[in-house]
């Protein structure tokens, strides 16, 4: 079954070719021109991606974005005709998990969206509950405190599950299968976003603030640790 994108957009042009594209590319669309019929439009269709600008009337792009996180995961690629990085970084530390500057190539939006989806399980794939095999049990990552299941893509702190995003959940993955590694943020930015990522390295280190307010809890419960002027790695041990 084809995934289905939602495009919250309220520039009829920007719906028009963004449809073009992505149906061209094998996708369903579905599209919104505002924030409260994007909103509406999400929990009624369950989407497997949101392509969502910000400046949108009524309810502008920052808030529907809080508003999906408060109920889904959801991946969202975030569109903005603004440059102030201040913004970008608003977007991000809200749960978006990647963000594209206006005017835009529509070919590297479809890239995005591709890059986006091929690490995240489609709710069509997803697993029924059943009795837990010995491969389901290695796929679960144990530390002191933390728990990462790599197949269900649960994470628990404490015993009580907290939810990341997609993009979080990744970040947290790929370190925590290599402990004491060092992961530069080229190194992040390729595996988590594919080599066709035009990022910026901050974008790294925005997400990986969000993760840790997440998982870390004071002093005594810390995993991920900044290498300075290079980038970051999993510890197994709960301090610094």
């Amino acid at each position: 079954m084809a995934q289905k994108i939602l495009i919250i957009e309220d520039e009829e042009g920007i719906i028009h070719l963004l449809n073009l594209y992505l149906k061209d590319a094998g996708y369903l669309t579905i599209a919104a021109r505002d924030g409260a019929d994007g909103l509406a439009l999400h929990a009624r269709e369950h989407p497997d991606l949101v392509v969502l600008d910000i400046m949108l009337p009524a309810i502008d792009g920052f808030e529907v974005c809080r508003r999906i996180r408060a109920w889904s995961q959801t991946p969202i690629l975030m569109l903005t005709a603004r440059s102030a990085e201040d913004d970008r970084i608003n977007g991000l530390e809200l749960g978006a998990d990647d963000y594209l500057l206006k005017p835009f190539s529509p070919r590297e939006l479809v890239s995005r969206v591709r890059a986006i989806l091929r690490r995240i399980p489609s709710s069509q794939e997803a697993t029924p509950a059943s009795k837990e095999t010995k491969e389901d049990e290695k796929s679960v990552l144990r530390f002191p405190g933390l728990s990462v299941d790599l197949l269900a893509r649960r994470v628990e702190v404490q015993g009580r599950e907290v939810a990341l995003t997609p993009t979080e959940f990744d970040l947290l993955a790929l370190m925590a299968q290599s402990p004491d590694r060092v992961f530069t943020r080229e190194i992040l930015m390729n595996k988590v976003w594919g080599y066709d990522y035009l990022g910026d390295g901050h974008t790294i280190d925005v997400h990986i603030s969000a993760l840790r307010k997440k998982i870390e809890a004071g002093e005594q419960q810390r995993y991920i640790k900044t290498v300075w002027r290079v980038g970051y790695r999993f510890e197994i041990k709960g301090t610094r």
